[in-house]
Order: C-alpha cells, then structure tokens, then sequence
C-alpha cells in the first residue's frame, strides 16, 4: 500500500563497488558516500523537466529523454500511467565521472526512486529495478545491475541472472569494512570493456567460479580467511590494471597492511580493499599516500566505510559525505 504523495522529495543516491574481484558484472556492494542528491517536485507543467544540475561541470543534459536519471523516471512514470504528471529535477552530483564507483547507477537509481517516493511509493524497491537497470542501460549500453543493485537495495548483493533481474541480499559479516581510494585519473566504462578478453580458457573460467563461491560461502559463513583466499580476480584485473598506474604496488602494500584482498572496482580507476575491522581498512586506504610520488596521485580523500546496509535513501541534507542510517526494510 503506497503512502500520500509528497510535495517535494530530496534523496541521496550512493556510490557502488562493482563485481568484487571475481563477480564480474553479477555482484556488488553499496558504500554510505559519496553520492548524489537529486531532488524532486511537483509542477504545474506537464511532463519531467530537469531544471538543474550542479557538480558536473555542464557535462550532463538536461533533456530529461537523454538523462540518466531522467531515462529511469520516464520509464517509472510510463509504467505508472502518469507521463502527463507535471514533476521538476534537480540532480546534484556528487561523485566523480569515470570514477568505477558508480556514477551513471547511483543517477538512475536515484531519477527512478525520488520520483516514486514523491508519488508517495507505489512501488517496492525491488519492483524498481527493471527501470533503474535501463537508466543505467542508457548510460553504458550494458544491461546490467551490479551497481544499481545494491545501490537500490543496499548491502552486498548478487545477480544470479541479469537478463532477469533476479538479485539476492548477500549477508555482510559484522566486522567486514570497505577501504576505496580513487586515483585521480578519468577510466570510461566502455574503454574498459573494450580491452577484456572475447575468450576464457576453461580452467581460468573454474577457478574465477571457483573464487566466485569461495566468497560468498565467505559471507554467509563470516569466515574472512575464506573471503581473503576467494578474493582474487583472474578475468577482468590482469587486463584492466594497465589503465591504473601503480596499481600492483598498491594491492601489494593494501596487503601488507592486512587487507583480505585488493581489486579494482567496476571498470575502475577506483580501487578497494575489504579488511576485517575499522583498523585494517584504516591502514589499507593510506596506500594513496604511497602513491603520491607516483606518476598518478591518487588525490581523493579517503573512504573508509563500514559495508553496511547504505542505499538510496530520503536526505536530510546536501552535505557531503553524509550518513543517514539503515534504508527501510520495504523491499
């Protein structure tokens, strides 16, 4: 049952680590920043409108039909009925471009879940996912929700079929903690897949499964020496790596440090490492001060956030970085 429509609705969107080492393209988890915020009301022409954006430096339309955010919208208002319906956007982004953290996913999953809590949440947030999918789908050309996934949904979370959209909650063990730095440098989604292999030999297509149900045993057992032996991407990283300077030398001090283990996230450039408590993920993100006097500094701050139940959400401000708390358990 949906709740009385709002008259205006202002929400945060969060950042994503895509395919987690060894689930290329079918499992991610959700961080609490950063994000974007897009906020949306009612108005008295017909129609979506994006009359704003800010943070992405005029790089974005504002033509709602060719918007990321404005795609997902579209397809939740047609879905509904209500394309007529008069609503305004404004989409303030809030993370960087090419970053592998989920840009174009935390803009569609925002474009479609502001809108429906404005119309006071007809849909479920599971129900969402076919049109969050093809805002992303838009951006990327790839039908996939391994960002938008646990951005909607929150936590860990894993595609068992993307062409279905079957998507199942991965437990998160207690003391399991995400460090993500992000180089300063641009990766395009597409550059990256470009470059990946057409073909997998049979035994590197095994072991990759291999590690794949290695790590989620890992989760569902709490049992991080698992996560840290299963943590290991034979398909995407050998290949992507030459897009982010000194990358080995940061997965081997990440290590050093006590890190489980230590990837790329999504298409990167961003890279992450999940640790066993706030102490080891603390140390693992300070490699970006050891690669600072490479030729690529990575010059963000760092993100050491617990892997907990972060996900688009109503905001209480445009503050960043921002926690908000537990999404609600309407799913």
């Amino acid at each position: 049952m949906s709740a009385q429509p709002l008259k205006e609705v202002r929400i945060f969107s969060p950042a994503t680590v895509a395919n987690v080492a060894c689930g290329f393209d079918v499992l991610g988890f959700c961080i609490d920043a950063p994000g974007d915020e897009i906020v949306a009301r009612f108005s008295t022409t017909p129609g979506l409108r994006i009359t704003k954006i800010t943070g992405d430096d005029g790089r974005l339309p504002l033509d709602s039909k060719k918007n990321t955010a404005g795609v997902s919208a579209h397809a939740l208002l047609r879905h509904l009925g209500k394309s007529d319906l008069g609503i305004e956007m404004e989409i303030h982004k809030k993370m960087p471009f090419g970053s592998g953290l989920g840009s174009s996913a935390a803009s569609a999953v925002g474009g479609a879940f502001v809108v429906n809590r404005l119309l006071g949440d007809p849909l479920t947030r599971r129900q969402l996912l076919p049109f969050v999918v093809a805002g992303e789908a838009a951006a990327d050309g790839a039908w996939h929700a391994d960002n938008v996934g646990p951005c909607l949904l929150g936590g860990i979370t894993l595609i068992r079929s993307n062409a279905e959209l079957d998507v199942m909650d991965v437990p998160i063990p207690e003391r399991l903690w995400a460090a993500v730095v992000h180089p300063d440098i641009v990766v395009l989604t597409k550059v990256a897949r470009e470059i990946m292999p057409r073909h997998i030999q049979l035994e590197t297509s095994t072991q990759q499964s291999g590690n794949l149900g290695g790590l989620l045993c890992g989760f569902f057992q709490s049992d991080y020496a698992l996560i840290g032996r299963s943590l290991h991407d034979l398909i995407a990283e050998p290949h992507r790596q030459r897009l982010i300077p000194e990358f080995y030398r940061a997965k081997r001090a990440a290590l050093a440090a006590g890190a489980l283990g230590f990837s790329i996230s999504g298409a990167g450039p961003s890279v992450f490492a999940l640790c066993e408590g706030e102490a080891v993920a603390r140390r693992a993100a300070a490699v970006r001060q050891r690669l600072r006097a490479g030729p690529v500094g990575f010059g963000a701050p760092e993100r050491v956030r617990a892997a907990r139940r972060a996900s688009a959400r109503t905001a209480r401000s445009c503050d960043w970085p921002t926690r908000i708390g537990r999404p609600g358990t309407r799913r």
